[in-house]
């Protein structure tokens, strides 16, 4: 089932083009995927299994070959010559050659503790590289509700324009019967011709808006889909759910485990040794000639005093857990204050929607009223355009504070990590 689900997204992600429609959590699926951030998830966790292995060599037999020639201007002789005893004093020139191996016994659990400590630096990146890669939804909610914003204003000049076209062709039949004053048809094509001179510059934005969101989210978007109109539902009554809390949390885990490991740095070390060589003279310096000796034995190495460094390391952990607990005071407020902005600028987006549908009832009814007297020619094509603009910059200002009100919640959730 898990293999079904991943071969549908990797062929979801790459038939983006082919799709008729693109929505804002598509958008935010693929830039988690695809920006270039986020490769390094992959390259942390080939690093930190590389480190793990290196701390956990220290469990591991530690071998060491030795080859020593040396020239001495002395060496050690009989004060005096004892008759019979056929003693050589050692040569100056001296060779040995041997391959020791350590294995350590006991360590108090410090290269456990170090393993932890690495894993929990691990799991940090990993946060802070989600933060990064989450901070990057409000850049693509700019982008994307600047495109809606821009396909909703293309269908408003399209209507205007067919709207103007309908009005065209009796303002041209009124002018054939003389109920309407010449050139009142021009007045209405000059128009046409602006309506599609703003619809080109539309195009060109929305194209431009188009091509820096497909590179944020690393995929082609054809300049022919359509943003869909997201749903997006705030709700001011959740906590607040950001990663960065739980980075907070991750950096005290790791704080946590760095004490642990400070609390075992004076922790007594037991060692087993072995030494095996050939050496002229061997291990009887009497003996001047190559021999063949080993040494096995047992070491303990305790710090016993450290002049209280690690006592001090520990304190200063305390208070980098002030400092971290710190931090998320001054998040939680600054994202509070931003929440209360938010909600602000939803409200006030929410009454001025209220007025423009108010306005576009009025203006419909007054343009109505100058379609009628146009028709009878009572007033001119001019004064008709400019009650017809008036109720599409109605329309238009209640498009736009309908995607603004869009964009804030999505913002407001984002904000709240919800």
């Amino acid at each position: 089932m898990k293999k079904i689900t991943l071969y549908t997204f990797i062929l979801f992600s790459i038939g983006v083009l082919s799709q008729e429609k693109l929505t804002l959590e598509t958008c935010y699926t693929l830039i988690q995927k695809n920006y270039p951030l986020a490769k390094q998830n992959d390259l942390l966790a080939k690093q930190n299994k590389l480190d793990l292995e290196i701390i956990n060599t220290g469990k591991l037999p530690q071998f060491d070959f030795l080859i020593q020639a040396t020239y001495q201007s002395d060496v050690t002789k009989m004060p005096i010559a004892i008759p019979g005893t056929g003693f050589e004093a050692p040569n100056l020139d001296q060779y040995k050659t041997n391959i020791s191996v350590n294995q350590l016994i006991y360590a108090g659990g410090k290269i456990d503790a170090a393993a932890d400590l690495k894993a929990a630096e691990f799991k940090t990146k990993q946060k802070q590289i989600e933060i990064s890669l989450y901070q990057l939804k409000k850049q693509v909610n700019q982008l994307y509700f600047s495109i809606l914003n821009l396909q909703e204003k293309k269908d408003l000049h399209s209507a205007k324009k067919s709207q103007l076209e309908a009005q065209l062709k009796e303002v041209t039949a009124g002018i054939t019967y003389g109920t309407i004053l010449p050139s009142s048809d021009a007045v209405l094509e000059v128009e046409i011709l602006k309506i599609e001179q703003q619809i080109l510059e539309i195009e060109a934005n929305k194209k431009t808006l188009i091509e820096t969101l497909s590179k944020l989210i690393g995929s082609e978007i054809n300049t022919t889909i359509a943003f869909e109109n997201p749903e997006v539902i705030t709700n001011t009554t959740l906590e607040i759910n950001r990663p960065e809390l739980e980075l907070f949390q991750l950096k005290k885990d790791h704080i946590e485990t760095s004490e642990n490991l400070v609390s075992k740095q004076n922790t007594p070390q037991i060692m087993g040794f072995a030494t095996g060589g050939l050496g002229n003279p061997g291990l009887n310096m009497l003996e001047n000639a190559f021999k063949t000796y080993y040494w096995v034995g047992i070491k303990l190495n305790w710090e016993v005093f450290d002049w209280h460094a690690t006592k001090k390391e520990r304190e200063s952990l305390l208070i980098n857990k002030d400092i971290v607990d710190n931090e998320m005071e001054i998040f939680n407020l600054n994202t509070n204050i931003e929440l209360n902005e938010q909600k602000s600028e939803i409200s006030k987006i929410e009454s001025f929607i209220k007025s423009d549908q108010d306005i576009i009832v009025l203006r419909e009814k007054i343009l109505k009223t100058a379609a009628s007297q146009l028709k009878n020619g009572v007033i001119t094509s001019s004064a008709y355009i400019t009650e017809l603009t008036n109720l599409y910059e109605a329309e238009n200002n209640l498009n736009t504070h309908k995607i603004q009100l869009l964009l804030a919640k999505a913002n407001y959730n984002v904000t709240k990590g919800n």
